[in-house]
């Protein structure tokens, strides 16, 4: 298991920007694929963004591209979340999540923050 611990969620107005971190622990973080995921009352929990090991964005769902950049700082075992003109449609809890080498899913999960957008 690797702890993740998500921040920079927060309330914000649409048209905004925030960004969320996630802080990983242990040394394996390099070898991991890096995802974020959210979930709005009431929904499933949806891929977001994804970010292969060597730093490559892999992934952004389509309502988000072009809004959303996914990085990460292998050196800082940190993955970020960068959103820009935020809508109210965002509004939900996100969730950094970690898929290991030879797992088919994501395999370990933040405990999530919440991103409200408001009109």
């Amino acid at each position: 298991q690797v702890p993740l611990v998500e921040s920079g969620g927060g309330l914000v107005q649409a048209g905004g920007s925030l960004r969320l971190s996630c802080a990983a622990s242990g040394r394996t973080f390099s070898s991991l694929v890096m995802g974020w995921f959210r979930q709005a009352p009431g929904k499933e929990r949806d891929l977001v963004a994804a970010i292969s090991r060597s730093g490559i964005p892999s992934y952004y769902t389509d309502s988000v591209k072009g809004r959303f950049t996914i990085s990460r700082d292998n050196a800082r075992n940190t993955v970020y979340l960068q959103m820009n003109s935020l809508k109210p449609e965002d509004t939900a809890v996100y969730y950094c999540a970690a898929k290991s080498i030879g797992a088919a899913q994501y395999d370990n999960w933040g405990q999530g923050t919440q991103v409200t957008v408001s009109s």
